[in-house]
């Protein structure tokens, strides 16, 4: 029985084939009766114009040309060509940085480009695309505002206005018991911020170095838990606040530090990082290490300050000896060994603009946001953070977590590490230190940033309406969008157009009254809208309004002739592009059914 079906099939299958050929060309020659009238063919089916875009990008070249146009002529203002530093402004303008390791290729063309150059040299279309060719998905994220602050520039000038309030702080003193920390400025005064995008911003003394100090405790413990991991760890140092001060000769109930944020724990840590290696291996590794969180911006080592921190450090020796008595140390490690090497990392040199990278680095996860390398377990940087939140001012630290409700690290030399997770990392440093060895200013500035923006951990982002999110896009509303777009159009304002085209605005949109940008454009006769909307957007011509016209009727109704020429036109290749996508579908439907017969 199965022998004789086959042979029936076999002597069936040419006859079938005939049929379904047939059937294929009725529908073929069906198709193009009906495309032979205008009015039949624009007036289409709703499921036909859903389709429409898709046929589209199929047929279309590749859209990464018209796409860098776009960025070009929004980053230039529709000119065809501005200077190099309007270029680097823009990007700055975006919280991108010169130095971005991501725009590195794009700086050194730019750099020789201008190197034999005694002018000002001029970026056109050619050299944008020689320069930034590399980096388009970057820029264009940048300037469609998906950072994850999208107006950045309002929210550096705001961080400014913060920044110049405390300045005019001038209470606290310098700290003096480290006689090289004396030595600085009570006026010296810098902020910088990294977002985990890489947006940076920096105001003030910002370039200036300066030691960790006590900053470096999270980050010590970051490694050792990295290295190390936390059931480990946490068999030498606990994880409570101490209610003391920082550099008491005290030990929790267990005989062990209270937690790694206070002196005694950051030197038992400092005997966890690195055991069996020696001093030279050991520091080499932890600059390493601090480095990859800075992104390999600035990080040096003040060795007047190792030097100064180890002829005053009589408090951390006798603490080093209290612990050895109490056995705190793990089995092998030399007390002397770890005080030295703990004296080193506090005497490890940051500026504001590297500190605040750092700090990203544990906003974003342990990823440093400027070189996208992982640095830090998931698992080091949630332990650090929690410790920072509960432990990590001294005895403001719980001050700091109802008032800022942030992790946050101080150091006697005036530095304040800031994690807003999530979002970004803050490095604020002014010598002059309160009573609890905070830095006056930096404690200023922390709580007006919170006060400003809906930083806090427990502010209700979707009810607590009194503060500022800069993480909200302006104009998410979607009406805000359809009004912006007609705007634009009924202006013949392309520059908008190309700027909402870049941001992944849906360009064929619709009003109330079903009409769409291309409809508006070609009723005020604006044809270098229409042919961005139809050459570069390729939006769709035969969207019809709620009294059934067409873009084109309303160019015919309002006598622009020339606008009606570029929709014919345009209908006419969207009718070709449709007619050879089509005989394609059939060709293949064909061509399928044959090989299963």
């Amino acid at each position: 029985m199965l022998c004789l079906k086959v042979i029936r099939l076999t002597h069936v299958q040419p006859i079938f084939r005939d049929v379904v050929k047939e059937v294929f060309t009725t529908q073929k020659t069906a198709r193009c009766l009906s495309t032979k009238s205008t009015t039949t063919y624009q007036r289409r089916s709703t499921s036909h114009t859903d389709h429409f875009h898709l046929k589209m990008n199929v047929f279309s070249k590749s859209p990464s040309s018209g796409v860098e146009g776009m960025l070009f002529y929004t980053i230039t203002q529709e000119k065809e060509q501005v200077p190099i530093s309007y270029f680097i402004s823009a990007l700055k303008k975006t919280g991108l940085h010169p130095s971005d390791p991501q725009l590195k290729d794009c700086m050194e063309k730019l750099r020789r480009a201008t190197k034999d150059s005694a002018g000002e040299v001029m970026m056109d279309r050619d050299l944008f695309h020689r320069c930034v060719g590399g980096n388009v998905v970057l820029l264009i994220q940048a300037f469609r505002k998906n950072f994850i602050i999208p107006e950045f520039s309002v929210f550096a000038q705001k961080m400014n206005e913060i920044y110049s309030r405390v300045e005019k702080q001038t209470d606290g003193k310098v700290a003096d018991y480290i006689p090289q920390l004396a030595k600085f400025s009570p006026d010296l005064w810098g902020v910088s911020l990294c977002t985990v995008d890489g947006q940076r911003h920096s105001v003030g003394d910002t370039k200036q170095p300066f030691c960790l100090q006590s900053c470096v405790k999270p980050l010590q413990y970051a490694t050792a838990i990295h290295e190390a991991g936390t059931e480990k760890v946490h068999r030498y140092v606990g994880k409570e606040p101490s209610g003391l001060k920082f550099n008491m000769l005290s030990l929790d109930e267990n005989d062990k530090p209270h937690n790694p944020m206070v002196n005694a724990g950051a030197i038992v840590i400092s005997s966890l990082i690195k055991p069996g290696s020696n001093k030279a291996e050991k520091f080499d590794y932890f600059m390493d290490f601090v480095k990859k969180m800075a992104g390999q911006e600035y990080v040096g080592f003040s060795n007047a300050t190792f030097q100064s921190e180890k002829e005053t450090g009589d408090r951390n020796f006798a603490i080093g000896y209290y612990m050895k008595e109490k056995k705190c140390f793990p089995e092998g490690a030399d007390m002397i060994d770890a005080l030295d090497f703990y004296f080193q990392l506090c005497s490890i040199e940051v500026t504001c603009e590297s500190g605040s990278i750092m700090a990203a680095t544990l906003a974003n996860g342990g990823i440093c946001p400027i070189t996208g390398e992982q640095v830090l377990s998931a698992e080091a940087v949630r332990n650090t953070l929690s410790l920072m939140h509960s432990c990590g001012m001294y005895d403001f630290s719980g001050q700091m977590a109802f008032h800022v409700g942030l992790p946050a690290k101080s150091g006697v030399s005036g530095a304040i590490l800031l994690v807003i997770p999530n979002v970004m990392g803050v490095m604020c440093w002014s010598p002059p230190l309160d009573r609890f060895g905070n830095s006056v200013r930096g404690i200023h500035f922390c709580q007006e940033l919170v006060s400003l923006f809906n930083f806090h951990n427990y502010d209700n982002l979707r009810h607590f309406v009194k503060k500022q999110d800069p993480r909200r896009q302006d104009g998410d509303d979607r009406n805000k969008s359809v009004f912006s777009l007609m705007f634009a159009a009924y202006s013949g304002d392309v520059s908008a157009m190309r700027r909402f085209a870049l941001s992944s605005m849906d360009m064929g949109q619709k009003d109330y009254d079903c009409r769409t940008a291309l409809h508006v454009a070609a009723s005020e006769g604006h044809i270098d809208v229409v042919n961005f909307l139809t050459k570069t957007c390729k939006v769709d011509p035969f969207v019809e309004d709620r009294w059934g016209n067409l873009p084109v009727d309303d160019a015919m109704q309002f006598g622009h002739d020339a606008v009606v020429k570029v929709l014919q036109e345009y209908q006419d290749a969207c009718k070709q592009q449709e007619t050879e996508h089509t005989e394609a579908e059939d060709s293949l439907k064909l061509n399928s059914i044959e090989r299963m017969l």
